[in-house]
């Protein structure tokens, strides 16, 4: 990330935003662990969700992630014989739904339970099962509504903390206010600024920040699905690169191959920086809010100084 290049107020807000954040969370979940004696066990499917849930759970929850491995295509994930285990005895699961990890399913069925909490993203935004793109968690007002709904059904799995829990949502949401700044900053700053994508992991992300997202979703949507996406859109994503159409490339940090690779390359080579963004969470180093703010800065640093983030 670029340090000393003159920056800008918006510049600014970002960094205070990232000062604010990492001072402001302290909470840790487990990986594939059981909880604590005395613990609500909660799992989250993807690591992103079980960070809210032990921010919103705090004391009195062990949350575990299934997927957290930057290495792996959720997309293509398979739940193991001990992943069936950490399902099996938790009091409160989250996931995302929209079709992105049907496994999920599987497992709650498999070892269903009458006392068993069920928190589906997607159905929490009462979306369709329709809804093409399933990265929800980049869309800026989901984490605070599934905070929500965690308060809520730890409150109802152990009713004497539930101001506790619903205090602690609280905090969650107002802590997301320095990345809902920056968010704002970039959209004010560089309205409709023209970018490419692969996949369309951070789109909603993209289109909080008012980017103008030049690639066909098509493309995006064949490479998300692993397809061989048309020449025809093959044609059009080399050419917003090759005529300089586009002033960053954001790309599946996680899930790259020959095709994905070569458009990074030509991005570089046309002197336009690159963005690697992540389906689930760096760790460690990261909660969910600094996480989502780190990825605005490196959008940031792209747009206004040419700087590739391509890891965070």
């Amino acid at each position: 990330m670029a340090t000393a290049r003159g920056r800008t107020g918006l510049a600014a807000v970002l960094a205070a935003g990232a000062a604010l954040l990492a001072g402001g969370c302290s909470s840790s979940f487990a990986i594939g662990s059981s909880g604590s004696a005395g613990k609500i066990i909660a799992v989250g499917a993807e690591n992103e969700y079980a960070d809210v849930i032990q921010q919103v759970g705090g004391k009195y929850v062990q949350a575990s992630a299934i997927m957290s491995n930057p290495n792996t295509d959720p997309h293509t994930f398979e739940a193991s014989v001990s992943v069936g285990r950490l399902v099996g005895g938790a009091q409160l699961v989250v996931q995302n739904g929209a079709g992105y990890d049907t496994f999920m399913n599987s497992l709650e069925n498999a070892t269903s339970g009458s006392s068993r909490k069920v928190i589906v993203a997607q159905h929490v935004l009462g979306l369709p099962d329709s809804t093409p793109n399933p990265h929800l968690w980049y869309k800026p007002g989901t984490m605070p509504a599934v905070a929500n709904a965690i308060a809520a059904d730890l409150a109802a799995i152990a009713p004497a903390h539930a101001a506790y829990f619903k205090a602690n949502a609280a905090a969650f949401s107002r802590s997301l206010s320095a990345l809902d700044n920056a968010i704002a900053a970039v959209k004010a700053k560089y309205p409709l600024v023209p970018v490419a994508t692969t996949e369309p992991v951070a789109d909603y992300l993209l289109q909080a920040a008012g980017a103008d997202n030049l690639t066909p979703y098509a493309f995006q949507a064949d490479i998300m699905n692993g397809t061989d996406p048309s020449a025809q859109d093959v044609a059009a994503e080399r050419s917003l690169f090759t005529q300089h159409t586009v002033r960053v490339l954001v790309y599946n940090q996680q899930v790259t191959d020959s095709l994905t690779e070569s458009f990074i390359t030509l991005a570089h080579a046309n002197g336009i920086p690159v963005v690697g963004v992540y389906e689930t969470m760096p760790v460690p180093g990261y909660h969910y809010q600094s996480w989502m703010l780190a990825e605005v800065q490196a959008l940031h640093e792209a747009v206004a100084f040419r700087v590739s983030t391509e890891q965070l």
